[in-house]
């Protein structure tokens, strides 16, 4: 008989943070908030933190940095602010600003930025990019319930993020719209409350510029607030250094590590190099989700970053700020590499309404800029804290080249990329599938996966039985599709008589079929060609069929519908 299906999954010791800064920094002068900035020194600028540290575990701190010897600039009649501007971003990231008319990025932080819709106008004005107000309904501001005019209290620290956020939003993606949520406090569960209301508002793109230490309750966290199918959700890893925060370990979220960003005599004209204060490192508590399957990441479990864009304040962005601020200045921290990000992501369309948009950029690596040099501290594993070629801890995947490798499919749309959401049944769900109760299972249940923790497991009964789990995918005209999967087949039946079978289904054509004759005892990559159905929205499935005696188990995992 088949064991009770089990989805424990085993807890892990978390990351030691790594705090390279720890020497240069001194608490804040103010209790209140985060009044009153710790600061830091490095050897071309002196850096402040907009936030403090985290005191407890389920607080979270902005990542926003700022130099300090740019807090007094002023903008000449000719001059432009010192750091870098939406110009010489879309330059080094080779994005246009054509697309994004009427996409929505929301902005999550703690506090109230009273300041926060003049500065934008001032941000925007001063680089020539559309107005964003609240008449013209391009900004709107909100608290974690969604009401307009009844913020939280004001906080200076906060405000720096927020500003940050918004001009960077406001840098990459000009035709986009802001929304602001701003939670009560910087607590776990009130950031996350504002990164449901942002969804629920419509928003398909949500940066979040903060983080705290990783806990055992982060996975729960994980469901809670940070699955959102279809919406691209980007999140810090931190200022510290090597080291792994929350929650841009989840594996719902695409974790946006930092470079040092410099023009360059190259073809290019960019050059970049991890940030030594950029987070990285592998997760003590997340699984490994189904994207990082087939990188070298040199960690069991979720690995950070996905990807990366600007973060060192030496080589920073230009920011207006006047709430807790003076005007311009120049900013950085993995703050700015987040929302960079999002609004790339919102360049590059609507994800697919199934799908984990973390996922997008290991379909298509060759879409980015990979960072090969610079490291951000000292591990036990030299990917994870040392650029190199391919995926490293620091940088990711690398930099956007474009947006291709933040679409759905990877390009457009078009025929390229993997098409199944929750391919690897990594959510510990079923959805987007819809599956029979009890077939998404966890390793300890009686079977294993391929990889990762969960798989889908058909009968197994040894009684008349039948399971299955579907999902409907578009194949676009035009395409080849080819569907993959690893199967495992364990049975007690004997001979080459098919007593239990297990369909393969594309709508209603039978594409595959296997029995317990088909017995394999471990994982087998199979595949079938679907492009017979280009041009068509069907359904995947698959349908295990059990007799009245001795069982047959099939064992899914690791499924891709493949287009070309």
């Amino acid at each position: 008989m088949r064991r009770a299906t089990l989805r424990a999954v085993g807890v892990l010791g978390a990351a030691t943070l790594s705090l390279p800064f720890a020497a240069a920094l001194t608490q804040p002068a103010s209790a209140a908030h985060s009044a009153g900035h710790p600061s830091l020194s490095t050897t071309k600028h002196t850096i402040e933190r907009l936030c403090s540290r985290p005191t407890r575990p389920g607080i979270m701190a902005c990542f926003a940095l700022r130099r300090v010897d740019s807090l007094h600039q002023h903008v000449g009649s000719l001059a432009l602010p010192s750091g870098y501007g939406p110009a010489d971003l879309q330059s080094a990231y080779k994005i246009s600003t054509t697309g994004g008319a009427g996409a929505t990025v929301a902005i999550v932080d703690a506090y109230d930025d009273p300041k926060a819709e003049s500065d934008l106008a001032s941000y925007r004005s001063t680089y020539g990019l559309p107005p964003c107000t609240t008449a013209n309904g391009c900004f709107k501001k909100v608290n974690q319930s969604g009401q307009q005019g009844s913020y939280p209290p004001a906080d200076t620290g906060w405000a720096g993020e927020i500003s940050l956020d918004v001009d960077m939003v406001s840098a990459v993606c000009p035709n986009c719209k802001i929304l602001l949520v701003e939670a009560t406090s910087p607590t776990t569960a009130n950031l996350g409350t504002a990164v449901n209301t942002a969804v629920s508002l419509g928003a398909k793109y949500v940066s979040n510029s903060y983080g705290g230490g990783e806990s055992s309750s982060e996975t729960s966290y994980d469901t809670s607030y940070y699955r959102h199918a279809g919406v691209a959700i980007t999140a810090s890893t931190g200022d510290n250094g090597y080291g792994v925060s929350y929650p841009a370990s989840s594996p719902y979220v695409t974790a946006v590590g930092g470079t040092s960003l410099s023009r360059a005599s190259s073809t290019r004209g960019w050059t970049e190099s991890a940030w030594s204060g950029a987070g990285s490192g592998c997760s003590g508590y997340e699984t490994k989700p189904s994207y990082q399957t087939n990188v070298a990441t040199g960690c069991s479990r979720r690995a950070v970053a996905d990807v990366s864009a600007v973060a060192d304040p030496n080589t920073g962005v230009a920011v207006y700020q006047t709430y807790g601020g003076s005007g311009w200045a120049v900013y950085g921290g993995t703050s700015a590499s987040a929302p960079i990000i999002a609004g790339v992501y919102a360049l590059a369309g609507t994800p697919g309404a199934s799908d984990n948009p973390a996922s997008y950029p290991y379909a298509h690596p060759g879409n980015l800029f990979d960072v090969t040099t610079g490291s951000n501290g000292s591990c036990s594993t030299t990917v994870w804290c040392h650029a190199g070629t391919g995926w490293d801890g620091p940088t990711g995947l690398g930099t956007p080249n474009g947006t291709a490798a933040f679409t759905a499919g990877g390009g457009g749309g078009g025929c390229t990329g993997q098409r199944l959401g929750n391919p690897g049944f990594e959510t510990g769900s079923a959805a987007p599938w819809t599956a029979t109760s009890g077939v998404i299972s966890a390793n300890g249940s009686g079977q294993t996966s391929h990889s990762g923790s969960y798989f889908a497991w058909l009968d197994g009964y040894g009684s008349s039985h039948t399971d299955k789990v579907s999902q409907s995918v578009t194949i676009p005209a035009g395409c080849t599709a080819s569907l993959s999967f690893y199967l495992k087949i364990t049975t007690s039946e004997s001979g080459s008589t098919a007593y239990d079978v297990l369909t393969v289904r594309a709508g209603t054509t039978a594409v595959a079929t296997y029995s317990n004759a088909n017995a394999t005892g471990s994982y087998v990559l199979r595949t079938v060609n679907l492009s017979q159905f280009a041009g068509q929205t069907v359904s995947i499935s698959f349908t295990g069929v059990e007799d009245g005696s001795l069982q047959t188990s099939f064992v899914l995992d690791d499924t891709a519908l493949t287009l070309g």
